[in-house]
């Protein structure tokens, strides 16, 4: 089979380290793909958001499957410009990824179909956002941009002055184009979050391995929020016991949901959650693997990959028996000095060698290759990953590796794993 993966940063190259496992993968593709991953795929210069010519180029090189990978092809509606060519993919259609693409519409499905999360209000309009602030709520609030922001358009405002300037950079000055034009207010909740990563074929929905993901740049949870500046799995705040109520009263009814709505969600859901004093809630929904959960996640399936997806394509996951080890994994993104506000790239990374034989694998997230040498080109730039039978040696063995990487400016934070 000849595959296609549409996206080029840390989670693409585990989604593509994994494939390359399968017998039946005799070529892989990556649209844009990234340094890193040159070395697993053959890397297509088209931008992951280029409908037309990646379906061109699917269809000129009659790729058989396709992986969209990232947020933004998904909700733009690339799979359903491939579907219509005849061409079988893995990720949701465009009516499905609304997901992710709209706060406002995932809200109001959790609202409407009962599904635990944090109370809220939308608002298209900026000065009924902020009269609503001055009136009645009690601090801090979360402000969410009702569109994608690259993992940036959420701000916690703990003070009133705080909430008006995320409303007026959200909605008036723009800062995340049309994504700001509706936002969400809603109450702040405390307690541990928790990453689950879902396949689903729109009836059957099978959590992945849960994880912890950290967002906040520095350490001790501060600083503003990132991507994901490192993630370990499994998540040990998620009991068998908390799994059994989200998937009563969570997973299975999200899926139930969207089915109800006339877009059934068939691909990789993400649900991000929350373990509060009244039970679990839902903080956000993804379309599709997170980064760098998949980076600390899909390291420990057992089950073939592509099997797996080609069940979802097909409707029949409910088929597939998924395994995973039993065992503890930590990534460790190492990250431009400055990310995620303004930061230099073009800086020779040094060390990489030495990693391999440590016992961790690298996903290039950020990265080009010139011959001899592998420099930053973005914000996030590696994630190192390591396993072993305890976190705390994951952990040890994550850093490890990281102290052998250099870079001019390199930043990572050191308390993965300790929130």
């Amino acid at each position: 089979m000849k595959i296609l993966v549409v996206g080029g940063g840390g989670r693409e190259h585990a989604i593509i380290k994994a494939l390359k496992k399968d017998k039946r993968v005799s070529k892989i593709y990556a649209a844009p793909g990234n340094g890193g991953i040159s070395f697993d795929a053959e890397c297509v210069p088209i931008k992951a958001v280029d409908i037309q010519k990646m379906t061109e180029f699917t269809v000129q090189n009659t790729i058989d499957y396709v992986i969209v990978a990232p947020d933004d092809p998904l909700v733009l509606g690339m799979v359903d410009a491939l579907e219509a060519k005849g061409i079988r993919c893995f990720g949701p259609n465009k009516a499905a990824a609304r997901i992710e693409g709209s706060k406002v519409f995932s809200k109001n499905l959790m609202k409407k179909y009962g599904i635990p999360t944090a109370a809220y209000e939308t608002f298209s309009d900026p000065d009924k956002a902020m009269n609503y602030l001055k009136q009645n709520l009690s601090f801090p609030v979360v402000i969410k941009a009702d569109g994608l922001a690259l993992g940036k358009g959420v701000v916690i405002a703990e003070n009133l002055e705080q909430a008006l300037d995320a409303v007026d950079s959200f909605m008036k000055e723009k800062k995340f184009g049309e994504s700001g034009s509706s936002i969400v207010i809603e109450e702040f909740l405390t307690g541990p979050e928790v990453s689950v990563l879902a396949f689903t074929d729109g009836k059957t929905v099978v959590p992945m391995i849960s994880s912890m993901d950290h967002k906040r740049a520095f350490d001790g949870n501060t600083g503003p929020n990132t991507g994901g500046m490192g993630v370990i799995a499994p998540n040990p705040h998620y009991t068998d016991e908390t799994a059994a109520v989200c998937e009563k009263s969570i997973f299975l009814p999200t899926i139930r949901a969207m089915r109800e709505e006339g877009c059934p969600f068939k691909g990789c859901l993400y649900f991000g959650l929350m373990l509060t004093g009244r039970g679990p809630v839902v903080i956000e929904y993804n379309c599709r693997f997170g980064d760098p959960e998949a980076q600390a996640v899909l390291p420990l399936l057992e089950t073939g990959l592509l099997e797996i997806m080609e069940a979802v394509t097909d409707g029949r996951l409910s088929e597939i028996d998924i395994r995973w080890k039993n065992a503890h994994l930590a990534c460790v993104i190492l990250a431009s000095g400055g990310y995620p506000l303004s930061y230099k790239t073009g800086f020779a990374i040094s060390g990489l060698e030495s990693v391999e034989k440590s016992g961790a694998v690298v996903y290039h997230a950020g990265t080009e290759y010139r011959e001899p040498s592998f420099y930053t080109s973005g914000g996030r730039v590696l994630g190192l990953t390591a396993a072993a039978s305890t976190l705390n040696s994951a952990l040890e063995k994550a850093y490890k590796a990281a102290e052998l990487i250099n870079f001019e400016g390199i930043h990572y934070r050191k308390d993965i794993g300790k929130y």
